[in-house]
């Protein structure tokens, strides 16, 4: 078997772990699980890292699970929060965790019959039956107050980073959390829980919570919380998350995210979310240090994680899109794009409403672009720079300023692309 640890280590992606898990990860075949909160019916780029260790960890042999938070998912982790959250109701939550084993399955070999493939579990099975009494007699009685008080995720709610204080509820979120590694180590033979490094305490919380009921030893791995080299949170864009799902997140913006990262991140995050070997990753390194401007490494970088959270002709369509923008891609590709990658590549060009109205009894171009959208502040400034080649509509150059155009030129039947110079992109809609 493949050194898990050592695999971790030379990625980047261990900030603590308890004294012996490596000894028992060499010794024998692990189960380890990673908590997911079902919060949103997708999984966001914050998830990879956690994800990418089960990833990892089965790829070395062992048996993941991957456990969504069915039932802590109604009551919110305080870890690194400053105020609390929403709570779910059980339908959402359900289809929240059906989304979210669809995206786990790009990731993780669920289906096999191999004796480490990977389980999902919902911790809501477990502790919808659970009655308040019962929880408090079995499970509350062996963990103090004092000892749960004593956390930083706690202390640090306690101490004014709360607007209204820590209640109860999410009080309790450490104590089931515990109960689940305490369920999962007696039901599932589960010795190693992981996550990121603000799950510490919740994580030793289960240890303890098992070695007090029934005298076993269990094991706790956290990666770092991923950073930007600017010390800016990662996964946030000015539009919010970067999701898994095509549906929030569109390929083409998903591998423009990556495309675009820094260098000094490009080293750190080919390491954390792709599966690359180290020695290809090291040559990719030098590689990238000799030419730091054809940006080789955020090339790879986007691939890889397009490739893997979607699909290769997902990738493939992303490439020839950014070639739209960025290159010398022509009509035909752009007339191949679906709607919103259309939307997405042009997203903070200027955009012009039309009415729908001019195009279908035809209207010149000249007036179009100059009447009807400001494109041109003159009709003589479009005709002088029509009769020298600069204008492209829809990626074709006009060949004369008063070109018609009609409805069968839009893309996508609402859509016509100007474009003036080789940098100067206008979006006109027509409705």
């Amino acid at each position: 078997m493949m050194n898990f640890v050592e695999e971790l280590r030379w990625r980047g992606m261990i900030h603590s772990m308890m004294p012996g898990t490596e000894e028992l990860l060499n010794k024998e075949m692990v189960t380890a699980y990673v908590g997911i909160d079902p919060t949103a019916d997708s999984l966001h780029i914050g998830h990879l890292c956690g994800i990418m260790m089960l990833r990892h960890l089965q790829r070395c042999g062992h048996k993941p699970l991957a456990l969504i938070g069915g039932a802590t998912g109604m009551i919110g982790d305080p870890s690194g929060k400053s105020q609390e959250r929403n709570l779910l109701n059980e339908e959402t939550l359900r289809h929240n965790v059906e989304c979210i084993k669809r995206q786990l399955s790009h990731f993780l070999d669920f289906d096999s019959d191999a004796p480490n493939h990977a389980e999902l579990v919902n911790n809501y099975d477990w502790m919808k039956d659970f009655t308040f009494l019962d929880f408090a007699r079995d499970i509350g009685k062996h963990i103090t107050v004092n000892y749960m008080m004593a956390k930083d995720s706690v202390q640090k709610r306690l101490n004014g980073e709360a607007r209204d204080g820590l209640s109860f509820t999410e009080f309790t979120y450490q104590l089931l959390q515990g109960y689940d590694f305490l369920y999962l180590y007696e039901h599932k033979g589960c010795k190693l829980q992981m996550g990121g490094s603000d799950q510490w305490g919740n994580i030793t919380t289960g240890a303890e919570l098992i070695r007090r009921t029934n005298g076993g030893e269990v094991f706790a791995l956290t990666c770092p919380l991923i950073t930007k080299a600017d010390g800016g949170k990662f996964g946030k864009t000015e539009s919010g998350n970067v999701w898994l799902s095509a549906d929030y997140t569109s390929p083409y913006t998903f591998y423009q995210f990556w495309l675009n990262v820094g260098d000094d991140d490009a080293v750190k995050y080919i390491k954390i979310f792709t599966s690359l070997p180290k020695e290809e990753i090291d040559a990719l390194v030098l590689e990238h240090a000799e030419a730091p401007h054809l940006r080789l490494l955020q090339k790879r970088l986007a691939k890889e994680v397009t490739c893997m959270v979607h699909s290769e002709a997902d990738y493939e369509a992303a490439v020839e899109a950014s070639g739209i923008l960025f290159g010398n891609n022509t009509h035909d590709a752009l007339v191949r794009l679906d709607e919103r990658t259309l939307l997405a590549v042009f997203e903070g060009v200027p955009q012009f409403k039309v009415a729908r109205s001019r195009l279908e009894s035809g209207v010149k171009a000249i007036d179009l672009l100059t009447d009807d959208a400001p494109v041109f502040p003159s009709k003589g400034e479009m005709r002088k720079m029509a009769q020298g080649g600069g204008i492209s509509v829809n990626k074709q150059k006009l060949e004369t300023f008063d070109q018609t155009l009609t409805t069968a030129d839009l893309i996508s039947g609402k859509y016509l692309l100007a474009q003036r110079g080789k940098k100067n992109y206008y979006l006109l809609i027509a409705e």
